[in-house]
């Protein structure tokens, strides 16, 4: 059995509510547009066909997962994209990511072997000498 100690659950709880937040499209689109900056919660509605309080939901799950903060300027609530949450999930799929690197480079090793082998085989078979 696997212990887990309280970092581990706390890393477990941002990676949960980072890809539980980028599960949707909607949210994704939010955040791609805040990578050229901070915008406010009518700019961000504009491209969607939504109300503003259905913008606002999403921003609420965005916040709450850390992806986003919401400052204070006068009247507005300007939205700017955090990347610390991002970051942890990147760290996360670079394990799998390196595995499967990994694995396909083995199959293309195999892969080239057979090549190889399918070349003499055909060589020989029409009386070729090697």
């Amino acid at each position: 059995m696997v212990k887990y100690n309280s970092k581990d659950k706390t890393n477990e709880s941002v990676l949960n509510a980072t890809f539980s937040a980028l599960a949707d499209p909607t949210r994704r689109k939010i955040l791609m547009h805040l990578v050229s900056g901070e915008a406010t919660v009518l700019e961000l509605a504009e491209p969607f066909e939504m109300s503003i309080p259905g913008i606002s939901k999403h921003l609420k799950v965005l916040e709450k997962a850390g992806l986003i903060e919401r400052g204070r300027s006068a009247q507005y609530r300007p939205c700017k994209l955090r990347l610390e949450p991002l970051q942890k999930a990147d760290n996360w799929m670079d394990q799998y990511r390196n595995m499967w690197e990994d694995r396909l480079d083995q199959l293309d090793d195999y892969l080239q072997k057979l090549q190889k082998e399918q070349i003499t085989k055909n060589k020989l078979s029409k009386g070729n000498k090697i």
